[in-house]
């Protein structure tokens, strides 16, 4: 299951405490499924998500068995709770039966009334900083010829410039080596602790060996959308992979997008990156139209008598 805080825009992270503990309960012969089954309906979650850990005559312990729960789904359902569970056969409830868990579980105690009225304010602060963090973005280049000063790295101003006039909170992250732990590291700390809505790599897409950012992206994001610029024969002359690809997924706040190095690209690639942030479009859409965006590039560049095949 997703580890994000918020998942799906309403759950939020249980932190490993998913355990419900009720005391002062009376337990004779009930069926151990009953109850848990009782407490999932409830939380309105299924049936294999609540398991009976502990049982006794006088106190139960359950545990929640998700990594984040919608709040709305716990908050003041402890009277409804001991109801579902006093008409379990073989449950018995009183005035001293209660429910305790620690974390967000622990909500389950509190007035409805109060506690939805504390979601809603959350919710509007959560939605506050989501939109602020959407709106900030990290550059990032690549390779040790800019990193070393070898070349002019004209990519990384040119796209501050440009997403600052879009209305981004743009910021220069330097120049990071083709390493591909040191460039995972460097995208994973942007996407998650520093806060930032979109990083953008340049170079690194290519064919070659050296060429690892898609492959730092795919390395947070398995599902990444990885679409075919160009494709070559893998193993002919420096080709050790079969064409360049183009990057764009998700991590931790980030939608994390690797461009090439080429000026030419870059600068075609930006207005749909822009168009894409304004829209809110899904990251599968925006990686296939910066493909072919880049592959008119490339058979403007290679011709029909090239030595890659614009795919």
């Amino acid at each position: 299951m997703s580890r994000a805080w918020v998942h799906d825009g309403r759950e939020l992270q249980l932190f490993d405490k998913t355990e419900l503990r009720i005391e002062g309960i009376a337990l004779d012969g009930a069926h151990l499924g009953d109850v848990a089954a009782a407490v999932a309906a409830v939380l309105g979650i299924p049936g294999d998500d609540v398991y009976v850990i502990d049982a006794r005559a006088d106190r139960l312990a359950l545990d929640i068995r998700r990594d984040t729960m919608d709040p709305r789904a716990i908050v003041g359902k402890e009277a409804a709770l001991l109801r579902a569970l006093a008409a379990v056969p073989g449950v018995g409830t009183g005035p001293e039966t209660t429910v305790t868990a620690d974390g967000m579980l622990g909500w389950i105690a509190e007035d409805a009334a109060e506690g939805l009225a504390a979601l809603g304010r959350a919710d509007e602060m959560r939605a506050t900083i989501g939109r602020t963090i959407a709106r900030r973005a990290l550059v990032l280049s690549t390779g040790p010829e800019v990193v070393h000063g070898h070349i002019e790295d004209t990519n990384q101003p040119y796209l501050l410039a440009h997403l600052s006039a879009a209305g981004f909170d743009a910021r220069g992250g330097g120049a990071v080596d083709d390493d591909l732990d040191q460039l995972t590291q460097r995208l994973r700390d942007a996407a998650g602790e520093l806060g930032f809505g979109l990083v953008v790599t340049t170079g690194g897409v290519g064919a070659e060996s050296k060429d690892i950012t898609v492959e730092a992206i795919l390395a947070l994001d398995p599902e990444a959308h990885t679409p075919y610029v160009v494709r070559f024969e893998a193993g002919l002359g420096r080709h050790a992979k079969d064409g360049v690809r183009i990057g764009v997924g998700s991590y931790g706040t980030a939608t994390l997008v690797a461009l090439p190095g080429p000026h030419d690209e870059v600068v075609a690639a930006l207005p749909e990156l822009v168009r894409w942030a304004a829209a809110g479009e899904p990251t599968e859409r925006l990686a296939a139209r910066l493909a072919a965006m880049l592959r008119e590039v490339a058979r403007s560049r290679f011709g029909p008598a090239g030595h890659g095949r614009a795919q």
